[in-house]
């Protein structure tokens, strides 16, 4: 896959994507205002129209692509590392053992890859199920989100669409997520243009629950394995 030009060959007409834009350093952190596209499907307009395009296409086979989320900016990823921060602590969990528990699925606020209006978790919506909606194990063999998964697993990439935290045995950082996708005609460049900022140095200045425990060597292992150990297509 080239990083910013993709060929696209949907309705069996060719087309090229754009290069991706330069975004501020606050819209990489999620402080920003980005603008946004959708009608309960919150993604940059590039990602959104190929978004509708591929919903479109999946329909047409039985299969509802449905958001269950996509942006979120840093106060909200901010309430989520709180209310399992504080969850975990009164379990008695010390803080890097709290931290290394939330950090099996969800992010550091401000290294959100939602953040960035590219990346988008679905499910399927014909599908009425109980319990959590992202449970690897409803993507499963037998699992009732399992046509969305053959169906996204043969599709996707059409789109410009990635699996981001794959289950590929050797990877680190976040655990398996066959929900959650990235637009990668945009993402690749967020993603080249975030590393250019000192993480270490935002995170410490915003003083979050547990930031005591983000020591150089995590905040190194935190790049290395939860930001950067993706499906290579994203990279």
């Amino acid at each position: 896959m080239k990083k910013l030009l993709i060929l696209f060959i949907i309705g069996g007409i060719t087309g090229m994507q754009g290069q991706t834009h330069d975004i501020s350093v606050d819209e990489l952190l999620g402080k920003g205002s980005p603008e946004l596209f959708g009608d309960g499907i919150h993604l940059r307009k590039e990602a959104y129209e190929c978004f509708l395009q591929m919903q479109e296409a999946a329909a047409k086979e039985g299969i509802i692509i449905a958001n269950a989320s996509s942006y979120r900016g840093y106060s909200r990823q901010k309430q989520i590392w709180e209310r399992k921060f504080r969850k975990y602590t009164a379990q008695g969990m010390p803080p890097r053992q709290a931290i290394a528990r939330i950090i099996e699925y969800s992010t550091i606020p401000g290294t959100s890859r939602h953040h960035w209006g590219t990346d988008i978790d679905i499910v399927d919506g014909s599908k009425k199920v109980s319990g959590d909606l992202l449970d690897p194990e409803k993507f499963a063999h037998g699992g009732p989100y399992e046509p969305l998964k053959k169906w996204m697993d043969k599709n996707a990439h059409k789109y410009g669409f990635y699996l981001v935290y794959t289950d590929n045995p050797d990877r680190k950082g976040f655990k398996y997520e066959p929900w959650h996708f990235s637009y990668a005609p945009l993402s690749i460049g967020y993603l080249q243009q975030f590393r250019k900022i000192d993480i270490k140095e935002k995170l410490m200045a915003d003083r979050l629950m547990g930031v005591e425990a983000f020591s150089e060597s995590f905040i190194e292992q935190y790049i290395k394995n939860n930001i950067l150990d993706i499906n290579p297509e994203l990279l």
